[in-house]
């Protein structure tokens, strides 16, 4: 085991977590060069924040595995900004294909923009990225239960935005 203290070199702590922190980023990222990037960024913010780390408030792997956690998270806020329209925000009944028009599209990014980050992350990752709300929970390392809600509410705020925009 590496000793968490000032002096541990940075070529240990690299060759003790790089698998890990592939193994989850790979697990969440679809496209294998920009896992690759996102591993590379993670040990960069490791070894650039490496002087202010605090052994007292968290361990190593805790650490390393919150700064893995929110790069992914970065990663979907940042790299993702197309938008396509869930089935969920369809109005009563079927809309048609000629409605989803680039007008529409951008009603849903600007109501999108209305919506808290935590908000507009999970309904990113679920509908952008095809994840599901239970990894969703495990990417935002929240429960389930709150991301349900969290969901479930930005909805309903979406739904309201975009048939007030269309009406």
């Amino acid at each position: 085991m590496i000793e968490l203290n000032k002096n541990t070199e940075f070529e240990q702590i690299y060759a003790k977590f790089k698998d890990k922190v592939a193994q989850y980023i790979y697990g969440k990222i679809p496209n294998e060069h920009d896992a690759e990037d996102l591993i590379s960024d993670v040990f960069v913010k490791v070894f650039k924040g490496f002087s202010g780390f605090d052994e007292t408030k968290a361990s190593l792997s805790t650490w390393i595995y919150r700064i893995t956690q929110n790069t992914v998270i970065d990663y979907y806020r940042t790299t993702k900004s197309v938008y396509g329209l869930p089935e969920e925000l369809c109005f009563e009944g079927n809309i048609d294909e000629e409605m989803l028009n680039e007008e529409t599209l951008k009603s849903l990014a600007d109501a999108l923009e209305q919506l808290s980050q935590r908000e507009r992350d999970i309904i990113i990752l679920h509908y952008y990225s095809g994840k599901t709300l239970k990894s969703i929970a495990e990417i935002m390392d929240i429960s389930y239960s709150y991301v349900k809600l969290l969901h479930t509410k930005a909805l309903k705020v979406l739904r309201e935005m975009i048939y007030d925009q269309t009406s």
